[in-house]
């Protein structure tokens, strides 16, 4: 080992994070030792503090601190207008976007047959609870374009197809097999504007 030991468990934890390889979680290990210690301080507070607060929407599934987000609890959106999507970080590009004004479901996955995730594995249910209470209500697919996704997005269009339900989906100007959360704001929102009705 070339890291005293201490050291070597706070690489190992950056090493956790997504898109986090040997040499940046070293860099970013070797940073946060040089703080100042009121700024670590803060910074594990924080830490354990959001970890503990942040929980799941129970309308959506987006992330609040509330038992409600502020997106469903905000009167001026369109509650008839659903963006069903993968997961919360998707509900931030979105907003970034600023132009839909309709709210989100978050599914926590998508059905995946090959690792065993089926309707049941994500927040489907939920959301045939929702369109239940709603007059003419609008789904929008905002699934990457996976097999998962298009599994995702069959199973959806089936469960829904003899109900007062239009069903959308994102443009398909989208590369393929393309994360949400990762796409540019421009790209996004042209997405969104020239959503297309998924045919019967």
């Amino acid at each position: 080992m070339i890291y005293p030991e201490s050291l070597q468990k706070l690489i190992d934890f950056y090493k956790k994070m997504p898109g986090v390889g040997e040499k940046s979680a070293e860099r970013m290990a070797l940073a946060t030792i040089e703080l100042k210690e009121e700024d670590v301080n803060d910074f594990s507070n924080n830490l354990v503090i959001a970890k503990k607060r942040l929980k799941p929407c129970k309308i959506c599934g987006h992330l609040t601190e509330n038992e409600i987000c502020n997106i469903c609890d905000d009167e001026t959106r369109d509650k008839n207008l659903i963006c069903v999507i993968e997961d919360y970080k998707s509900v931030f590009s979105f907003e970034k976007v600023g132009n839909y004004k309709g709210v989100y479901h978050v599914l926590n996955g998508l059905i995946s047959p090959m690792d065993n995730i089926g309707p049941e594995d994500i927040n489907i249910s939920s959301l045939t609870k929702r369109i239940e209470s709603l007059s003419h209500p609008e789904l929008i697919l905002a699934l990457k374009s996976s097999i998962e996704g298009e599994t995702t997005t069959l199973y959806i269009k089936k469960i829904f197809e003899k109900k007062d339900v239009v069903i959308s989906r994102l443009s398909y100007g989208l590369p393929m097999g393309a994360e949400i959360d990762y796409l540019d704001i421009i790209t996004l929102d042209k997405a969104l504007e020239d959503r297309k009705k998924i045919s019967e």
